[in-house]
């Protein structure tokens, strides 16, 4: 349990393809339980780093829910709910690990997690689970290695949906207008993370070269993934290679 991906609500699970180091997706109603028990206190012990990263993960789930072509008003609610719940309280659970702080992470994650499973995830995650797969990386990490400048690429097609981000997040005034908010928001999830020392790819240690050389493989098993053809701007897989490029340091 780590008030991270909401597994206990969706239908998604993944495995890797250690010989082709590929990352895929199992999807179905037979991966979703009948019944969860979500219990906040069983992540007192969790450490700073694997806190900030299963934190990151849902907040980008409440992000990408609530952006997707495929977000509805069912699936909104949720969305508007983790992102208000975790933005408001990850530093605190990171930090002090308070329980109040844990609580209120689990109830994103969750809530996260059903936004997430019924509306899809967008390019964030279709470009994160290479990372993952070639490199190792932490998923929850990789997508919050991704999710600032990916959120640049976006706004413009949903200016709107972002400026509600940022507003129920908190991190602009209620009474900004769509481009004042967009941009409050795209320098919050900066400063998100590095508050929570997130690393890009140079510093996490990725090899450059093994990068470079794997980049264009990458960008192609993002769009076969279908996650980026949720996304408001429809990346072409030469703009998915340049955003590679653009997040490795």
């Amino acid at each position: 349990t780590t008030a991270g991906t909401g597994s206990e609500v969706t239908k998604v699970t993944v495995i890797t393809d250690v010989e082709t180091e590929e990352k895929m997706l199992i999807m179905g109603l037979s991966a979703v339980p009948a019944a969860a028990v979500v219990d906040y206190t069983l992540t007192f012990g969790k450490p700073f780093r694997l806190t900030a990263d299963t934190g990151l993960d849902s907040l980008t789930h409440g992000i990408e829910a609530y952006v997707s072509r495929k977000a509805n008003p069912h699936t909104d609610t949720f969305a508007l709910s983790a992102m208000r719940l975790i933005s408001n309280t990850i530093r605190r659970a990171c930090f002090d690990g308070d329980e109040d702080a844990r609580e209120a992470m689990m109830l994103g994650a969750m809530h996260g997690g059903m936004a997430f499973a019924n509306a899809s995830v967008c390019l964030v995650h279709g470009m994160s689970r290479p990372i993952g797969a070639f490199f190792h990386v932490p998923h929850g990490m990789s997508n919050a290695m991704l999710l600032p400048e990916i959120t640049a690429f976006s706004v413009d097609n949903a200016p709107g949906r972002y400026a509600t981000c940022a507003r129920t997040m908190g991190v602009t005034a209620p009474d900004s207008d769509d481009a004042t908010a967009c941009r409050d928001l795209i320098a919050a999830l900066r400063q998100l993370n590095r508050d929570l020392a997130v690393p890009t790819p140079a510093s996490y240690g990725i090899d450059p070269e093994r990068y470079q050389a794997v980049k264009d493989t990458m960008a192609e098993q993002a769009l076969a993934s279908g996650s980026p053809g949720n996304n408001p701007r429809q990346p072409s897989t030469a703009e998915i290679v340049d955003l590679y490029e653009r997040v490795w340091a």
